[in-house]
């Protein structure tokens, strides 16, 4: 579901962050409203004051949202939430702010709770309460923070000083993946996509201090600009930490990122489960990439026991074998020296949290003011504690009621994907035989898990911020390279209790669904089904729907890589992808830039699927009856604002920006308009007709699942 800055949180490995599918919301630009065609709908202005004088929950639509001057035909996003766009204001510490932000903001607001209780008394050494209330009070005391300076960092700074040779180095690399810093490999302990039963160790490609490869590679005037804001900001840290001359040391480190990002791989590229899944054995590694030490690097990993690795992509690690040893010494010291400091700045005296703030802030996502230290700490202590944290925030704010609703939902959902594959008229008796077995071994978890995370392995100290985060970090690689040999734990979460989120696991066919979600707009415990159905049934159907989408589709039923199509309909399929990718790539939500369709096609196909399904499924819970109006609206109305509603969100123009070059969701309007405009069910319940702007010609419009 929610894709967001904390995903590479211990809560969230890497391993599992490559085989989960998020529905996340992302930003998107307000635009002018536009009045109601001549003659349009006259009713509609008394149909809302009517609404008015109802109780909000009997529908579940937030009524206030709305923009009645605007016809749902002409902009369906605009009639259910332009009256909240044109009024709402992004808060200053924030780049986006939408129906998923205010639930974060409240989840966090119990968490605050919660954390701040705890940390108002002292507990016994080693308890759930003491950790818990002291890695937010390490976070908090920042008389300590501002006395250490950069003394949290002096062992690792001495470490890389100490760096003579190539060989070091990637002795280094193979050390510190633990830490996670400064290296352009990153190794690590997942599911096996060809063989779900076990865990196998990949490397990934890394080292970046942008988000993205195209950060580097893009020539227009505004992608230059962040360039040179980027060199300014390491030259800033650098001299901050009185290093010598920043200005150099900026330009070397440019230089050496940016010959990283030329050799790696774009994430259209990086979606494709098939071409990242290079299976090997250490001997044909070592074949591939001869001038590299992988057996040091993996033995100082703790991996030196492995006899296969997955390279997901095999080309840029022929292409860093290449050039690796070319690069001086002095310069990967240097570039590991930045790479520690920045990742570690926000943890460390102001000036160096300032300056990190000042790009990655308000440079790259548009941020006016920094979150309150406060609210830091709780994201910190999440990141470290996340699960900890969640079983008590479980036992205060679990809803009950709502799960069980949920479960009963999932059930009608799973119905009516299983109706829907048995009536698909473009593909054969034998795929469709494949999909329906693959749907029968679908694993819901909602709520929390059954078994808790154990952080037995982490020692919390109030005076310790740089110092616990370390130790965190060890505990979790441990964690995660301990599992290698082990049977694969199916009751594992990826998702803390209070995220609000949700995600398909591709290798344990598995949907997950975090409490903090069952809330509205999502999930509306006293509204009527219509609009649950089109919300958190929505999301339900969005995430059965990745088990099915370009990539989920290339999985069996356990979880395994397997081509289960036939042929006929591989060549169907793929044609109704790419009219996806044509309508997305056609919307431009800014300047020049547009959707990558090929990106977001995974989460557009699941949106298409989850509604669709969602529908029908609200409609098998009818059992033949009607649905009643409410506040003015039919139960279809009402499914279709239900799904409107939950895509709100405004966003900075940085925020936009970035989201378009690394996000694989479209943002929030064009989840909207892009999907419906595909559905003849919306063009009946809201009377679209040719000509409409919400109007897509039959030829054209996609349906898949």
């Amino acid at each position: 579901m929610i894709k967001n800055a904390s995903l590479f949180s211990p809560a969230l490995s890497l391993a599992l962050i490559l085989l989960v599918t998020l529905i996340s919301c992302s930003p998107e630009p307000a635009e002018p409203m536009r009045g109601d065609r001549d003659g349009a709908e006259s009713t509609r202005g008394s149909v809302h004051e009517a609404a008015r004088d109802t109780p909000l929950l009997a529908s579940g639509i937030e009524i206030d949202n709305m923009d009645i001057s605007v016809r749902p035909q002409d902009n369906f996003y605009r009639f259910v939430n332009g009256t909240w766009l044109q009024e709402t204001e992004i808060p200053a510490d924030r780049a986006r702010w939408g129906s998923f932000d205010e639930l974060r903001e409240q989840s966090q607001e119990h968490v605050l709770e919660i954390i701040l209780e705890l940390a108002e008394e002292e507990h016994k050494l080693g308890s759930d309460a003491q950790k818990i209330g002291d890695i937010f009070r390490s976070f908090m005391d920042t008389l300590a923070i501002e006395e250490l300076g950069l003394e949290p960092i002096k062992t690792d700074l001495a470490r890389i000083d100490a760096l003579q040779s190539h060989d070091d180095l990637a002795a280094f690399w193979g050390y510190n993946q633990r830490h996670r810093f400064g290296s352009p490999i990153s190794v690590f302990v997942g599911v096996d996509l060809m063989q779900s039963d076990q865990y196998i160790t990949s490397a990934n490609q890394s080292g970046l201090g942008l988000p993205d490869r195209d950060f580097y590679l893009r020539d227009d005037e505004r992608s230059q600009e962040l360039l040179a804001e980027y060199r300014s900001f390491i030259a800033r840290l650098w001299d901050a930490a009185e290093w010598g001359d920043g200005e150099d040391a900026a330009d070397r480190i440019l230089e050496l990122e940016t010959a990283i990002a030329e050799k790696q791989w774009t994430r259209v590229q990086n979606r494709d489960r098939q071409a990242t899944y290079n299976k090997k054995t250490l001997s044909e590694l070592v074949e591939m990439a001869p001038g590299f030490d992988w057996v040091m690097m993996l033995e100082q990993a703790g991996l030196g026991e492995i006899e296969e690795i997955v390279i997901r992509q095999p080309s840029y690690i022929e292409a860093l074998n290449e050039m690796w040893r070319d690069v001086e010494m002095d310069d990967w010291k240097t570039y590991l020296r930045y790479h520690l400091i920045r990742g570690l700045a926000p943890n460390l005296s102001s000036i160096y949290a300032d300056i990190h703030f000042d790009f990655y802030g308000r440079v790259l996502s548009g941020q006016e003011e920094q979150r309150s230290r406060e609210r830091r700490a709780v994201s910190t202590t999440e990141s470290v504690l996340g699960f900890m944290v969640g079983k008590k925030y479980v036992d205060r704010h679990y809803p009950q009621e709502a799960a069980d609703r949920m479960a009963d939902m999932i059930d009608n959902l799973i119905i009516a994907f299983d109706q829907s594959i048995r009536e698909l008229e473009w593909m054969s008796d034998d795929t469709k035989e494949e999909a329906l077995a693959k749907l029968a071994n679908f694993n819901a978890k909602i709520g929390f898990p059954e078994v808790w995370r154990d952080y037995d392995c982490v020692k919390i100290y109030p005076d310790e911020l740089v110092g616990n985060l370390r130790r965190s970090s060890l505990c979790e690689y441990q964690r995660n390279i301990g599992r290698l040999g082990q049977e694969v734990d199916r009751e594992e979460w990826g998702m803390t209790p209070q995220t609000v989120n949700a995600y398909y696991n591709v290798a344990l066919n598995e949907i997950v669904f975090p409490a903090a979600i069952l809330q509205p707009p999502f999930f509306n415990v006293d509204a009527d089904d219509a609009v649950n159905y089109g919300g958190i049934g929505a999301v339900i159907g969005h995430e059965i729907s990745h088990g099915f989408d370009d990539q989920g589709r290339r999985s069996d039923g356990d979880g395994n890589l397997r081509d289960w199509w036939t042929e006929d309909d591989e060549e169907q399929f793929q044609a109704r992808a790419q009219l996806m990718i044509e309508q997305y790539s056609a919307f431009n939500p800014i300047d020049d830039m547009h959707i990558n369709g090929a990106l977001a096609l995974g989460e557009n196909i699941a949106d298409l699927g989850g509604l669709n399904v969602a529908l029908r499924a609200w409609r098998n819970s009818l059992d033949g009856g009607e649905s009643p109006v409410i506040d003015g609206f039919t139960g279809e109305q009402r499914f279709f604002m239900g799904w409107g509603q939950i895509w709100r969100i405004k966003f900075r123009d940085e925020a936009l920006r970035r989201q378009l070059v690394t996000g694989p969701h479209s943002p929030g309007k064009y989840r909207v308009l892009g999907i419906l405009s595909n559905m003849p069910e919306f063009y009946e319940a809201f009377d679209v007709q040719p000509g409409d702007p919400m109007y897509r010609e039959g030829d054209i419009r996609v349906r898949i699942w």
